[in-house]
């Protein structure tokens, strides 16, 4: 690496200040009254029966106080005389194991003692019909053996296509109840007729009458719940559609466009499912999505802990560290990538030895004049994007955006002896 350390020595790195950006959405804060409002109304939870074992289908996205939400349904469900357990409906991930499931809900915060219920987690699953293409549709075992099931989702804009639906309940009924069997089969035409496909499947699972109602979860911009929906059955397909135009609309953005270097502190499937997401960088795994800013480079330093080494979208960067690199779970990762079709988000960028350098590197390569004046910004991750760090270059933009407060003084980008980005945010961190 002598060579790359020479070309990169030299390289200035621009003054950075931190800012604050403001959003207006509103917070949910009481889920459990939310949650039993949402099913005590008509044709939600009066379609649970005294006796009724019922599976709670809970994913491994990042939902807001997803440990909430699942204790406060599964008390609902026991108040109506139900046996509830929760299985895990998240497709292939966790490495597609039934333990590795169960592990990411662990880390989600939903427990067998947080829920309140048993958790039954199996990769075996029941072949329940066939679209009209041929394509087999799956639900977990244990759910199927159930008398009803109830997913449990966050509705948001996917990462890979576009359609009606994208992420929410349909998605989770198609792809997340189906395990890896399901996931398989959904991708397996590639994402061009996926808009098409989450759809058709989720009807087929809606038609056995095994799903009285599901429950939505619409995100404020700063991931905080703004809204909880129990949707009956029936309701499912079309207001699915409704809660993605209010995710859109809500939606955290990075405020400036075009950047020439995007800093991401750390990346993980929290976040999103493609770890950094698409929609916030611009940058996409598939050609049936689009929009979002216009980044030159995206130098990406770290990989959460509670990713547990899947460092999927990773992909979507030019420059990361070895650090991040040595961390990786390729295991993990290539299960998504195989199961999903989709490989882009597995590639393994140009890997630096330190933070200071892969910073460097992007600030070399991203086409700015005066690299010292490059437009950059520092986010912590793609989901949390209410602090930011901006460059000197951003200032002027950042000060006429009534939405932005700069809260310090330009100062220089700091490094600790291991090259590693010391600049810390107001937490302290």
């Amino acid at each position: 690496m002598g060579i790359v350390q020479d070309l990169l020595r030299d390289v200035p790195l621009p003054r950075i200040a931190p800012v604050r950006q403001r959003f207006s959405a509103p917070e949910l804060r009481d889920v459990a009254a939310a949650v039993g409002e949402e099913l005590g109304r008509p044709g939600v939870g009066d379609a649970v029966r005294p006796g009724m074992r019922i599976a709670v289908a809970v994913g491994s996205r990042g939902v807001a106080r997803i440990a909430d939400i699942t204790a406060a349904i599964v008390a609902e469900l026991r108040a109506r005389g139900a046996t509830p357990f929760v299985v895990p409906a998240m497709g292939s991930h966790g490495g597609a194991t039934a333990a590795g499931q169960l592990d990411v809900l662990a880390r989600l915060g939903v427990t067998e003692r947080s829920a309140g219920c048993e958790i039954r987690s199996s990769m075996e699953v029941v072949e329940i019909g066939r679209l009209a293409n041929g394509l087999p549709v799956f639900m977990d075992r244990n759910a199927h053996e159930a008398d009803g099931v109830v997913p449990v989702n966050r509705v948001k804009p996917h990462t890979s296509f576009r359609g009606p639906s994208e992420s929410g309940l349909v998605k989770m009924i198609a792809i997340g109840l189906g395990k890896q069997r399901g996931a398989d089969a959904c991708h397996a035409l590639g994402f061009a007729h996926m808009a098409e496909h989450v759809v058709a499947m989720a009807e087929v699972a809606l038609a056995t009458e095994r799903i009285p109602f599901g429950v939505a979860v619409v995100e404020n911009p700063e991931d905080r719940p703004m809204k909880i929906a129990a949707v009956p059955a029936r309701e499912i397909v079309a207001r699915d559609r409704e809660l993605l135009a209010l995710a859109w609309a809500n939606m955290p953005r990075i405020p400036f466009d075009p950047m020439d270097v995007l800093v991401v502190d750390r990346i993980g499937k929290e976040f999103s499912g493609t770890g950094m997401d698409p929609n916030l960088v611009g940058r996409y795994t598939t050609p049936y999505a689009s929009g979002g800013p216009r980044i030159e480079k995206i130098a990406v330093l770290d990989v959460t802990d509670a990713t547990h080494g899947n460092g999927l979208g990773i992909g979507l960067a030019d420059f990361t560290t070895r650090r991040l690199v040595d961390r990786l779970d390729l295991d993990a990762m290539y299960a998504n990538a195989l199961t999903s079709t989709v490989v882009v988000p597995v590639r393994i960028p140009a890997t630096l030895p330190t933070e200071k350098e892969a910073i460097q590197a992007a600030v070399k390569t991203c086409g700015a004049k005066d690299r010292a004046r490059a437009r950059l910004v520092r986010v912590r991750n793609t989901l949390h994007l209410g602090a930011l760090w901006v460059s000197e270059a951003l200032l002027a933009e950042a000060r006429a955006n009534p939405d932005l407060t700069v809260r310090g003084e330009p100062e220089p980008m700091r490094f600790d002896e291991a090259g590693r980005l010391a600049n810390a945010w107001e937490d302290g961190r």
